[in-house]
């Protein structure tokens, strides 16, 4: 299975549907809340947000959701990026609630070739992220700098790194 993509790889318009998709537990929401000292009663308080919010219920922190739909996009984009270059944009643009579940797609925008070294470019993408009812929570663009084919190939390959088991 591929992991990331070389620079040749990308063609502008192309579009990667993420899979699986991930459903959002409570625990999840609190336990990054709760490592990220994000305090706010709208995502941990049951009560404060059932009496005093719009929405009824918590809201699954945005942050969370940003970060999954990331993640979600490494195997089909930056698996193996050089570097994350730039989050241009981020909007969050409908709650999530507990027991949602998360979907991403990446489109890629435009594509680069570095000046200053010719076994690279920059990758430039744009992720949605919606839920199990098509709604879209979150869109976020980013350039990622990504290696050309000689670049991993003088590397090790597919898998640099990986080492070989020792005969038993």
């Amino acid at each position: 299975m591929q992991f990331g993509r070389y620079y040749e790889e990308f063609e502008v318009g192309a579009v990667y549907k993420h899979w699986p998709g991930k459903t959002v537990t409570e625990y999840d929401d609190h336990l990054f809340c709760l490592i990220t000292m994000n305090h706010h009663p709208l995502h941990l308080d049951t009560h404060y947000a059932a009496e005093t919010t719009d929405f009824g219920k918590n809201v699954v922190v945005g942050n969370y959701i940003y970060s999954l739909l990331l993640g979600m996009s490494v195997p089909d984009v930056s698996g193996k990026a050089i570097a994350n270059l730039e989050v241009e944009s981020l909007r969050h643009v409908a709650p999530t609630f507990h027991g949602d579940t998360i979907y991403g797609e990446t489109t890629v925008l435009d594509k680069t070739p570095s000046t200053s070294k010719d076994d690279r470019g920059v990758v430039y993408v744009e992720t949605i992220g919606y839920k199990q009812d098509g709604t879209v929570v979150c869109i976020f663009r980013r350039k990622v700098m990504v290696p050309k084919r000689s670049y991993g190939e003088a590397r090790g390959g597919e898998q640099p790194g990986r080492p070989e088991p020792v005969a038993r």
